[in-house]
C-alpha cells in the first residue's frame, strides 16, 4: 500500500526486484535495479545490526580488549615493572571507537542476511552444477573461517606479551585502542582466510583446474610455504604463533590432497574429465552455438 505525504503518494515499488526470466537472462536495466534492491537490503540490514549492536558496545570492547588484557598479564608475570596502558589519543577517538566496534558487530550479526543477497545477485548466472558447488564451498568456507578467526583470537595474547616485551625498561608503551582494534581484525581476516585455502584447492580440483597428482608432487613446497607463510602473517617471533597457523594449514592441504585423490578416482571411473562438461544448461549452449553456426 503507497504512503501518503502531504497528499503525494511515496511509492516503494521501485525496491522490488525485478522477476527473474526461468532463463536467467535480464537486460542492463534490470541488472541495475535488481543490484539497488540487495544493497538496500543488505546495507540496510546492517545498519539495523549496527544499531542493536550499540547498546552492548562496552560488552563487545571488552571481548575485543580481552587479548589484549591477557598478553599484558602475561608479561607482568616476568616483568613485573612492565608500564603498557591502551588509551584514546584524540578528542574523536572514543566515538570512533564505538561506530567501528559497533559497525564490526552489526556487519557480522547479518552475515547470513546480506551474504544471501549477494548470492541471490549472482546465482541467475551460474549454470546449474555451478550453483550447486558455490552452495556448498559457502556452506564449508563459513565455519572454516570461523574456525581461523578463532585461532587468531586464541593465539593473540602470546603475540602481544612478546611484541611488547621489546619496551625498554623504564619506556611506558602506551597504545592507541583504534589501532589495537585495526591490528586484531586484520590478523583474525588472515587467519581466516589462510583456513579457506584448502577449500579453494578443492574446488579447483572439482571443476578440473587442479589434479590430485600436481597435489602430490608439490606437496613438500607447498607445506614449506604455510610455515612460511606463517613466519610473516604472525605478529610476534615466537615460534607459537607461526605453528598455531601454519600447522593446521599444513593438516588442511593433506586432508585436501586426499579428497582430491577420491575425487580424481571417482572422476576415473565415471569418465568425466571434469564437472562442468555435464552440465546440461553448457551443454545446451555449446549446441546452440553449433546450430547458429551451420
Amino acid at each position: 500500500m503507497p504512503l501518503t505525504i502531504k497528499g503525494r503518494k511515496l511509492s516503494l515499488a521501485w525496491l522490488k526486484p525485478p522477476p527473474t526470466p526461468p532463463d536467467g537472462s535480464m537486460t542492463l536495466f534490470e541488472h541495475l535495479r535488481e543490484l539497488r534492491y540487495r544493497l538496500v537490503v543488505g546495507v540496510g540490514a546492517i545498519l539495523v545490526g549496527m544499531i542493536v549492536a550499540w547498546f552492548f558496545r562496552e560488552q563487545l570492547l571488552n571481548v575485543l580488549q580481552r587479548p589484549y588484557d591477557i598478553g599484558v598479564a602475561q608479561l607482568k608475570a616476568t616483568n613485573p615493572d612492565a608500564d603498557t596502558l591502551l588509551v584514546n589519543i584524540n578528542i574523536t577517538s572514543p566515538l570512533a571507537l564505538a561506530i567501528k566496534v559497533s559497525a564490526l558487530a552489526g556487519a557480522i550479526v547479518t552475515a547470513p542476511i546480506w551474504l544471501y543477497q549477494v548470492w541471490a545477485f549472482i546465482v541467475p548466472g551460474l549454470l546449474s552444477r555451478e550453483k550447486k558447488w558455490a552452495l556448498i564451498f559457502i556452506g564449508a568456507a563459513t565455519p572454516m573461517f570461523a574456525a581461523g578467526v578463532a585461532v587468531a583470537y586464541v593465539v593473540m595474547p602470546k603475540g602481544i606479551m612478546v611484541l611488547l616485551s621489546f619496551t625498554q625498561d623504564g619506556v611506558s608503551n602506551l597504545q592507541d585502542i583504534n589501532a589495537y582494534l585495526s591490528f586484531l581484525i586484520r590478523m583474525m581476516v588472515v587467519f581466516g582466510v589462510a583456513f579457506l585455502i584448502p577449500l579453494i584447492v578443492v574446488m579447483l580440483n572439482i571443476i578440473g583446474v587442479i589434479k590430485a597428482t600436481q597435489l602430490s608432487k608439490y606437496r613438500t613446497l607447498v607445506i614449506f610455504g604455510t610455515f612460511v607463510f606463517g613466519a610473516v602473517a604472525t605478529p610476534s617471533t615466537d615460534p607459537f604463533s607461526m605453528l598455531a597457523l601454519a600447522l593446521p594449514m599444513a593438516a588442511l592441504f593433506l586432508a585436501a590432497e586426499v579428497i582430491a585423490h577420491i575425487l580424481d578416482r571417482r572422476k576415473a571411473r565415471r569418465g568425466a574429465p571434469d564437472a562442468l562438461e555435464n552440465d546440461r544448461a553448457l551443454r545446451e549452449l555449446n549446441e546452440a552455438d553449433g546450430s547458429a553456426s551451420a
